[in-house]
């Protein structure tokens, strides 16, 4: 009797560019991102952080909602997810934990939320009105899902990995210190006990037994004792420099001048690497922030980070206004109009 298959509707399932591919791909995506290499290094870390003050000292005009516990969360998450959702209610925004979503045009359109909670967690569906979906690094194939710096960045990451990995197991395993003396030709028990009158004999004299022995009383070796050292050659192997190139990468990643953590920083460069976190970085996010929250809570909703952060040169802005008000004093005494002047303000690319 022959054997056949039971079942004679045969499934069709979705390959290469189809939704299932789609669907694992974005899993993997997120799930690689939130668990990248290098994200509990110092250098991630710190860079982690800066992201997380930066907003969390941040201005916020139009809302009492978006708080500064709301805001270092929103920028650590960021930092380490490049998304981070919040639920809209009336005692204020819930942060989620994880969440699923579904897209109509690009767009979401409803969301599956998980909430922490200290005895478990629960989980709840909302739509895309009352949820705050902030997210960073999207790509045109997924522009609903975030992507962190380090995921954008794998190879700097898993580079600084193994580098640090590397060094950990030279400084655990290998014979840092450590030398070979040469030893006579000797019974194994004598030269174990030779090895242990060397311990603890720091700054003495100590006479041993010579290495070469000539025979029938010819002269003794014009060299002898040389130690050789087994302690590996790291200089060679260029571990700074490459530790220190991951290093920077990473903080570049993060929209963090290299500099800042260095230790011939000067003041006018830390300033330096404040204005272009803020301006080039922080502030953008900001942006995008603002613009989510103005459609989702109503009403037009501002953040500023660079204020809050001096993140300006504080001599050139007070020389800058000193020449203001010199100016518009000449264009005073000159009988000048209001207008010219503000024209002349709009030409620099100022408001008057």
């Amino acid at each position: 009797m022959a054997w056949r298959w039971p079942w004679k509707k045969v499934e069709k399932r979705a390959a290469a560019a189809g939704f299932t591919a789609e669907i694992i791909s974005a899993r993997e995506s997120y799930i690689a991102g939130r668990s990248g290499l290098a994200e509990l290094t110092a250098t991630a870390q710190s860079c982690i952080s800066l992201w997380e003050h930066g907003f969390a000292l941040a201005d916020v005009i139009g809302t009492d909602l978006l708080d500064r516990r709301t805001l270092a969360l929103v920028g650590r998450s960021l930092a380490r997810r490049g998304e981070a959702v919040f639920l809209i209610r009336d005692e204020g925004l819930v942060p989620a934990a994880d969440w699923d979503l579904s897209t109509r045009n690009g767009k979401p359109t409803a969301y599956r939320v998980s909430i922490s909670e200290a005895g478990g967690g629960r989980t709840e569906t909302a739509l895309a009105a009352e949820v705050l979906h902030f997210r960073v690094g999207c790509d045109s194939a997924s522009p609903y899902l975030g992507t962190a710096p380090l995921r954008r960045a794998p190879l700097t990451a898993s580079l600084l990995n193994a580098l640090e990995a590397a060094l950990g197991e030279v400084y655990e395993h290998a014979p840092l210190g450590s030398q070979i003396v040469p030893m006579p030709e000797s019974q194994s028990v004598d030269l174990e006990t030779m090895g242990r009158g060397f311990r603890g004999r720091r700054g003495r004299v100590l006479l041993r037994e010579s290495v070469n022995v000539s025979a029938a009383g010819g002269p003794a070796p014009a060299t002898d004792w040389r130690p050789a050292d087994v302690t590996p050659n790291l200089q060679q192997a260029m571990t700074t420099e490459s530790l220190s190139g991951a290093r920077e990468a990473i903080c570049g990643a993060f929209g963090v001048l290299p500099a800042l953590f260095s230790t011939a920083t000067t003041g006018p460069l830390v300033r330096e690497a404040q204005r272009h976190l803020c301006a080039w970085t922080l502030q953008p996010i900001a942006e995008l922030i603002g613009e989510e929250a103005s459609e989702k809570l109503g009403g037009e909703i501002r953040l500023d980070t660079l204020r809050p952060t001096q993140a300006f040169d504080a001599g050139g802005a007070a020389r800058a206004l000193g020449a203001l008000v010199s100016a518009m004093a000449e264009a005073k005494a000159a009988g000048l109009p209001p207008e010219a002047l503000a024209s002349a303000f709009q030409r620099l690319d100022w408001e008057s």
